[in-house]
Parts: structure tokens; C-alpha cells; sequence
């Protein structure tokens, strides 16, 4: 079994490579923009063979199909930041709509075993109360989660046309080490370690279900190797805290005040969805279960960006995430940058 991982440089590619079992070969596609890194792979690099390029390049990921006689592939590669969708749009439809259709392809056309494409729970919209399921109706809200859904429905066609192999699974919001730090939980501990400010939207009201690097990228394992093709599996944990909660968190887990949020008008607005919250029979049903517990992983979580500063300060100090920041904060953060 050789697994071509689209987007393997990047967190949740990078735990699924980490994670792989021993009998597997790993090929990595990449394109290393700027949330993709090699060094994320340092610690497996003597198990993988990596070609640079972007999944929407059809001769690219032809060519390393036939190259490595490639039997499955995993798709983590994607533009996946909302707020860098609402600032443009254009390399999210690129990425996460035609390199699926790339893909998808691709697999049809060397007859591949089977595709496995990792969407997110953010393509079901918002829900007030209860759980999305599988079945529930696709409402994106944002230009990314927008993408993330065509690429979704895409699979569902070539399911359905073609017979194509493929397998979706749609993952809750994760954290653990190797996070580019725009999200949330990175980009508030590089901050809070500096004794940065962090802008809070609102009250922080917004929940979402919280899962840990690692029982993702199990998940998503089990999905490739137990999964039936056609089919849909949502992957989280119930960990269902409010941002504000996971604030608190970490700013006890660095032993830092209250001072340095900085509650600020969500720049989002309606397009701020206000919680999710997945049932996960279906994947559950194949064996998998989440081992990491939330308050523990977060702490070590915080741990890890203290200790890894090598790892994240060049990440941070590169002129793209200082211009994200200035466009999207620099209003509401001043100049504390």
C-alpha cells in the first residue's frame, strides 16, 4: 500500500504521515505555501519521499502517481482559513475545488483503490441545538467553508457518475503542535508568550467542538483503511467549549492575566458561525475512538509553542503573517504587531 498525502507539509497532513503504520509507504505532495513546512516533517523524513507542487497541477500529481505506483490518496491540501477567505477568495476556489476535481480525476483515470478527502464541520453552517449528522444539508458561510463544500459535493458526484473510490471526512476544529499560527488556539499562545495582546471576538460566545492533532489524524486512518467509498464519516471529540472558555485555558496555562485579551467587533460578523457540533456514530462504528482529553492536551499543547519557539518565531516574523495580521487586526490590535 503506497498513500500519496496531498498537503503532508501542513498540520493535520504532517500527524497523518507521523501516524502512519509501519507497513505503508508514504508519499508527500506539497506545494509549501506558506502554512506548509518540511520542517514539520523533520522527525519522519527518512520514511517519505516528497515532491513539491500543487494538487490542482494535473501533470504534477500524474506524474507522481506513475512515478511511485501510487494505490491511495488522502487529500488534506486546502486554503483553510476563514479569515484569510474573506479577504480573497480566488486561491480558495483553486485549491479546494478544482485541485479536488484534479484529484478526483486522477484517481479515475489509473484506477486508483480509493480517495480519502478531508473536509471540515464547517461546511454544515451553524446549528443552535443538537448535532449535525452525515445526512444534514451542506450551508457554508464563509467564501472557505464555501469551497470546502463544492470540493465535498464533487466527491459525491464522481461517487455517484463514476464509481469513483472516494471517502470524505469531516473533521471538528483541531489543535496541537505544528499549527500554522493563524488559528485561534497558535496564534494566541505565540502571542500571549511575547505578552502580546489577543483580540477576542465579542464575548466569545462562539463553541465549537475541540479535537486533538492526533485523534484526527486517527480517525482519518481509520476512515482509509475501514470505510465503505460513497460514504461520509464526521470525525471530533465532544469537547464543546466556548472560545472564551479556551482563552481562560490558556492563559492559565502560561500563567498570564486577563489583561492581555482584548475583546474586539467580530470583523466576521454574520458570517461568524456561532457553534458546532457533530454526531460520530458512523466512525465510532469502525473502531476509532478520541483518547486525548481537552484541558491536559491544551496544556501540553501551550507547553509545546513554549518550548518549540525555533519552530514558530520564523513563522511569525515572515512578511506574509505580518501582512495577514496588519490587514485583518492592525485596526483593533494597534500597533502591538
Amino acid at each position: 500500500m503506497k498513500v500519496l498525502v496531498c498537503g503532508g507539509a501542513g498540520f493535520i497532513g504532517s500527524h497523518f504521515v507521523r501516524s502512519a503504520p509501519d507497513d505503508v509507504e508514504i508519499v508527500v505532495l506539497d506545494a509549501l505555501r506558506y502554512s506548509g513546512h518540511l520542517s514539520t516533517l523533520a522527525d519522519v523524513w527518512d520514511r517519505v519521499r516528497f515532491y513539491p507542487g500543487q494538487v490542482q497541477d494535473r501533470c504534477v500529481v500524474e506524474g507522481v502517481v506513475k512515478a511511485e505506483g501510487v494505490s491511495h490518496i488522502v487529500n488534506f491540501a486546502a486554503e483553510s482559513h476563514n479569515d484569510r477567505s474573506l479577504l480573497s477568495r480566488n486561491q480558495f476556489v483553486e485549491t479546494n475545488v478544482l485541485g479536488v476535481s484534479t484529484l478526483l480525476d486522477v484517481v479515475r483515470d489509473y484506477r486508483l483503490e480509493r480517495v480519502l478527502h478531508v473536509s471540515t464541520d464547517e461546511v454544515y453552517g451553524s446549528i443552535d441545538q443538537g448535532q449535525f449528522t452525515e445526512q444534514s444539508p451542506v450551508e457554508p458561510n464563509t467564501p472557505y467553508s464555501a469551497a470546502k463544500a463544492g470540493g465535498d459535493l464533487l466527491c459525491r458526484a464522481h461517487f455517484k457518475s463514476f464509481g469513483t473510490p472516494v471517502i470524505v471526512t469531516r473533521g471538528g476544529n483541531t489543535y496541537g503542535p505544528f499549527q500554522y499560527p493563524e488559528k485561534l488556539i497558535p496564534f494566541f499562545l505565540t502571542r500571549l508568550i511575547d505578552g502580546k495582546k489577543v483580540p477576542l471576538y465579542g464575548e466569545g460566545t462562539q463553541s465549537r467542538e475541540w479535537i486533538h492533532v492526533s485523534d484526527h489524524a486517527n480517525g482519518i486512518w481509520t476512515a482509509l483503511l475501514k470505510g465503505v467509498p460513497g460514504e461520509i464519516y464526521n470525525i471530533g471529540d465532544h469537547h464543546e467549549r466556548t472560545n472564551s472558555t479556551v482563552v481562560s485555558h490558556l492563559l492559565s496555562a502560561l500563567s498570564v492575566g486577563e489583561d492581555l485579551v482584548k475583546r474586539i467587533p467580530d470583523p466576521r460578523q454574520g458570517a461568524h458561525d456561532s457553534r458546532y457540533s457533530m454526531r460520530t456514530h458512523k466512525i465510532q462504528s469502525l473502531g476509532w475512538r478520541p483518547k486525548m482529553p481537552f484541558e491536559e492536551s491544551l496544556h501540553e499543547t501551550a507547553k509545546w509553542y513554549v518550548g518549540r519557539q525555533d519552530w514558530w518565531r520564523p513563522l511569525v516574523s515572515s512578511a506574509d503573517f505580518i501582512d495577514f495580521v496588519k490587514r485583518f487586526y492592525g485596526p483593533s490590535l494597534g500597533d502591538d504587531l
